[in-house]
């Protein structure tokens, strides 16, 4: 059982008895009133998600800038034990996974990650509830008069959304923070913490035109977040990737270890009553054996995602954390992820998922024709321009038997669905459709669906995001004039 249970007692109000909390500022003088106010101050700060071109270097992600921020409030991180998890594809699941497992051993838990899909509080959660709007808003209140001792090299928004997250988990005096990394590793802002332990995912092609159109240059960024003397799991990797990673880790003095290799793991893909198609693994280390634990995200690919999750786990033991193994099935059988095969509509079915990269699509419908019986696949898609749109695009066509491209009103980088269905046309051959907006590209398919196809949109978070937000409103849409069949209100 847990050693520290005294920290996870808090007050009516959220802060916890374990400690007195941080003193903050005065909050006289603050343009900031309410919710609706420090969601506006938050907008005024710049942010590379929505940038068309994004500077990448020491003056854009200062760690420098960061790390001074931090200061003025306290240098909540030092006070933190993280687990930080970088990569390509899977750190949401992977986050996801060990945050279930760690709850359910009756650790506090305090889990950033980004993008969201609906509300900014999802990145900022405790237990799996999202910081309230009342303190998120007093954490705003409190960073806008500090951010103005910086002078001119103000934070941008996922600093000051790093920063209110590392303070809130302090306040709330968690046991345990997981960290996914924004963007990259090296220049990310979670790189400020030194953490217990560090976690890679699959590295692939993704912000080609950021952190470089070659897989080393994209392996040696999300290397950055290795530090001397902590330890760092990996998945399985490409070969030229583990030797941009042992190189990293020999030159900094950082323990590597691959799932797979020095860590015993297997997994099968089987199918029964009571879970249907699912995949298992099996994990050894040192300390741990798990054997034959299901994986509660859908597709083969979240068994790699599991087994780092669980190796991570195991290797917080070495930290004064300890675990129930009946408590560790538990936890991971309860995990939740949003925007991943996340079914918002029923009829017509329509599924979001976030992915974003050549390896996700590819995943993702091989992980539909795995786990979802339908008779034709309708996929709207819709990505940014610093992407492998090739590669997506191809993969797009190898399992959609219908594609509608469009775009998210929300991504100033969203390529535009005529560029997309040239490309298309260009590699594959195939025919496609396009839709200015989201809407339309919904009442399209909805047209060309029967009850047991499929509609799927995917290619980024934003159109994801903005596809579960519309069917979350459309109870209070006003009604159209002539009643789309799938879409229409219950």
């Amino acid at each position: 059982m847990p050693t520290s249970t005294s920290k996870s007692k808090k007050t009516t109000s959220g802060r916890s008895l374990a400690r007195a909390p941080r003193s903050r500022p005065s909050r006289a003088n603050t343009d900031i009133t309410n919710y609706s106010s420090a969601t506006r101050w938050l907008l005024q700060h710049v942010n590379h998600e929505r940038m068309r071109v994004v500077p990448y270097n020491t003056k854009a992600f200062s760690l420098d800038r960061m790390n001074k921020f931090l200061k003025l409030v306290g240098n909540p991180h030092n006070e933190l034990k993280c687990v930080q998890i970088a990569g390509t594809k899977g750190k949401g699941s992977t986050c996801a996974m060990l945050s279930s497992m760690l709850q359910a051993c009756g650790y506090t838990v305090g889990l950033y990650t980004s993008p969201h899909l609906v509300d900014v509080r999802e990145r900022i959660t405790v237990n799996g509830e999202m910081i309230s709007h009342a303190d998120l808003t007093e954490s705003f209140k409190s960073l806008q008069k500090l951010e103005k001792k910086l002078g001119e090299d103000m934070p941008t928004y996922f600093e000051v959304l790093t920063a209110t997250a590392l303070c809130y988990f302090a306040d709330q005096a968690v046991d345990i923070v997981i960290l996914e990394t924004g963007l990259g590793g090296r220049l990310d802002s979670t790189d400020v913490v030194t953490p217990l332990v560090c976690g890679l995912v699959h590295i692939g092609l993704d912000h080609t035109n950021i952190l470089g159109k070659r897989i080393v240059d994209i392996a040696r960024e999300k290397a950055g977040i290795f530090k001397k003397n902590i330890p760092v799991i990996s998945v399985e990797q490409t070969e030229e990737v583990c030797e941009v990673f042992d190189e990293v880790a020999e030159k900094v003095n950082s323990p590597l270890e691959y799932t797979g290799n020095q860590i015993d793991f297997s997994h099968r893909f089987e199918a029964n009553r009571e879970l249907g198609p699912h995949t298992r693994v099996s994990l050894t280390t040192k300390t741990s054996k798990f054997e034959h634990l299901p994986v509660p995200l859908k597709g083969e690919h979240q068994s790699h995602n599991c087994a780092l999750a669980l190796a991570l786990l195991d290797k917080l033991k070495g930290h004064d954390f300890s675990f129930d193994q009946d408590k560790i099935v538990e936890g991971l059988a309860q995990t939740v992820l949003a925007g991943r095969m996340e079914q918002v509509f029923k009829e017509p079915r329509v599924l979001i998922d976030g992915a974003h990269n050549a390896d996700s699509i590819y995943a993702l419908i091989r992980a539909l024709g795995a786990h979802i019986s339908y008779d034709s696949l309708v996929m709207i898609f819709g990505c940014g321009q610093d992407k492998d749109i090739t590669g997506m695009l191809t993969q797009l066509s190898l399992g959609a038997d219908k594609v509608i491209f469009t775009r998210s009103k929300l991504n100033p980088r969203a390529c535009e669905p005529a560029d997309l269905l040239s490309q298309f046309t260009e590699i594959t051959g195939k025919m496609a459709q396009t839709a200015d907006n989201l809407e339309d590209a919904l009442r399209l398919a909805s047209h060309a669906v029967s009850r047991e196809d499929l509609i799927v949109v995917t290619g980024s978070f934003y159109l994801a995001g903005e596809t579960k937000k519309f069917f979350i409103d459309l109870p209070n849409r006003k009604p159209a004039p002539t009643p789309h069949r799938g879409l229409r209100r219950r």
